[in-house]
């Protein structure tokens, strides 16, 4: 059973996305919309047999294709999902999924009125060492503490400090530090721990009105989480989920390869297991198992778990000021 893709958006995480589909011999793409003709056909040259489409409607009408995968500014995220869905074509979209809780919950309706997939692309989750952790967690006793940070300076922060705003830095595409790197952070917290009961954060906003970095802690009934994530400064800490039997210890939060317990009597369990495709082979692989098995909604990447989310990086916004056009 061969799934026919089409893409949104023809930047570095489409190319990435088809490169790493590529591998999997189910996976066939066969078209490419891009806002301009040009931008298109470059993207597409690449791809033989990809048609090129600047309208989306038509693309989705389309009869050769069977799926789409979303790589646009976040911002278009849910009005796009929403016109491939009514046309009944299955969607993986790149995370954040949406701007808020509300964009997603129409998404999860015209999901679920057209019977179709609808799936975040949080890679992370679906990683062999991510898996191993969820595996392994009960080794480490009751868990006390989850930590994660992903703070990467980002080469765009270079042009708006010279006084140009790309799309990283403007709230009109629900961009900043939050959405782009802290859902890293969140996602995996709540695959492992539901969703927190409460949280707090803080921020720095730049003068575009995005939040440059940030800070949050989060309540569970007996345990807490720590998350920091920033794109105006670099940090090199591994993640680490705290029991009172030892410590899990990851090195990439963001992209886990390498996985260890540290036990308390001193002793260290390597854990990592070897990664044989791509990182964004793995969401696919899941995205077309889940198609051929006519399930409509991961269990990993689930629509509850991208909405808890949603919600919390919604609350965290809240406390910091930091509004998008979409939330209006």
């Amino acid at each position: 059973m061969s799934i026919r893709f089409g893409v949104v958006g023809t930047n570095w995480i489409t190319d990435r996305f088809v490169q790493a589909g590529l591998e999997n011999e189910e996976f066939i793409l066969t078209a490419v919309y891009s806002r301009t003709e040009e931008k298109g056909q470059s993207f597409a040259a690449k791809y033989a047999g990809a048609a090129i489409y600047t309208n989306l409607e038509e693309m989705v009408s389309s009869s050769d294709v069977d799926a789409v995968y979303i790589a646009s500014p976040n911002s278009m995220h849910a009005e796009q999902a929403i016109i491939c869905l009514n046309h009944g074509k299955h969607v993986i979209c790149e995370k954040p999924i949406a701007s808020n809780s509300a964009e997603l919950k129409r998404m999860m309706e015209a999901a679920r009125n057209n019977d179709v997939l609808l799936m975040e692309a949080l890679k992370s989750t679906f990683m062999p060492n991510f898996r191993i952790v969820k595996d392994n967690l009960y080794k480490i006793g009751r868990v006390r503490r989850y930590f994660a940070s992903y703070c990467q300076y980002s080469s765009r922060y270079d042009a708006f400090r010279q006084g140009t705003v790309l799309n990283a830095f403007n709230p009109a595409y629900s961009n900043g530090s939050l959405m782009d790197l802290g859902i890293y952070c969140l996602y995996p917290m709540v695959a492992l721990f539901g969703k927190p009961e409460s949280v707090q954060a803080t921020g720095v906003l730049l003068s575009s009105g995005v939040d440059g970095e940030g800070s949050m802690v989060m309540r569970y009934s007996d345990m807490d989480a720590v998350v920091m994530h920033s794109k105006i400064a670099d940090s090199y800490l591994s993640a680490e989920i705290q029991g009172e039997n030892g410590t899990i210890v990851i090195d990439k939060i963001n992209q886990p390869y390498e996985v260890k317990i540290h036990y308390r009597d001193g002793t260290i369990e390597e854990l990592t297991q070897p990664q044989v495709f791509e990182s964004m082979y793995y969401e696919i692989e899941e995205f077309i198992t889940l198609l051929k098995n006519g399930e409509r909604e991961s269990g990993i990447n689930s629509h509850a778990n991208s909405l808890a989310v949603a919600e919390v990086m919604e609350e965290a916004r809240a406390q910091i000021g930091l509004r998008y056009t979409s939330d209006l």
